[in-house]
C-alpha cells in the first residue's frame, strides 16, 4: 500500500464549499517517494435516489439548471437528474427521504440503498450514497421544486422506465448518478423493459 503524509494544506476558497491546495508525501509500495500537489473540492457528501413505480412502469426524475455544465458547453445549462441533495448534519437514509419530498413532491418512508461511490474522486472529495424506493401517487404532498431560499427551482418529470433508458441512450440523460441508477433498475429488473 502507498503510505501518504499530508504536509500542508491552504484554503483557497470558502465562498460556496471549501477548496483546499493540499501538499502531500506519497510513498510508493517500492520506497519511492514523491512530493505532490494537488487541489480537493469538499462540498460535503450527499445521497441520491431512483424513485420508481412498478404498477405504471415510471420513474420520477427532476431538471434543474447546472452552471458547470453550461459553462462546459451543455447549451441551456439543464440536466435531467435522479432526486439529491447534501447530507448537512443528515445520516444518508434521512437526507434522501427530506430531499425527495422538497424536490419532487412524493413523501416516501422506505428507502433502499444499493451502493456508494465517489463521483468525481480526482478532485472533488464528495462520497455518494444512492438509493431506490418504490412510489405512488398517493404519497405526492406538494409539488415539489425545491427550497425557495436555496434558489432551487426543480421541475419534477414522471417518465416511463423504457422512455427514461432511451434517453440516455440518446445523450439527454447526461448526469452520471441518474445513468447509474437507471442502469441499475435494468440490471435489477425493478422495471419491465416495455420493446
Amino acid at each position: 500500500m502507498n503510505k501518504v503524509n499530508i504536509l500542508d494544506t491552504k484554503i483557497l476558497s470558502d465562498n460556496w464549499y471549501i477548496l483546499k491546495k493540499i501538499s502531500f508525501e506519497l510513498v510508493k509500495p517500492n520506497g519511492q517517494r514523491q512530493l505532490l500537489e494537488r487541489e480537493a473540492y469538499d462540498r460535503g457528501n450527499g445521497a441520491t435516489i431512483l424513485l420508481f413505480n412498478r404498477q405504471n412502469q415510471c420513474v420520477v426524475l427532476t431538471r434543474q439548471f447546472r452552471l458547470p455544465t453550461f459553462v462546459n458547453g451543455n447549451e441551456t445549462g439543464y440536466l435531467i437528474e435522479a432526486c439529491a441533495g447534501l447530507l448537512d448534519k443528515d445520516n444518508a437514509e434521512e437526507c434522501i427521504k427530506r430531499e425527495t419530498e422538497e424536490e419532487t413532491g412524493y413523501k416516501i418512508s422506505q428507502v433502499t440503498k444499493v451502493f456508494e461511490a465517489y463521483m468525481s474522486p480526482g478532485s472533488v472529495t464528495e462520497l455518494l450514497y444512492f438509493f431506490v424506493a418504490e412510489y405512488a401517487h398517493s404519497m405526492k404532498v406538494s409539488d415539489g421544486g425545491g427550497v425557495e431560499e436555496e434558489h432551487e427551482n426543480i421541475e419534477v418529470h414522471e417518465i416511463p422506465f423504457t422512455s427514461a433508458l432511451e434517453m440516455m441512450q440518446a445523450g439527454e440523460v447526461r448526469d452520471g448518478k441518474t445513468i447509474m441508477l437507471l442502469q441499475y433498475a435494468q440490471l435489477n429488473n425493478l422495471l419491465k423493459i416495455i420493446p
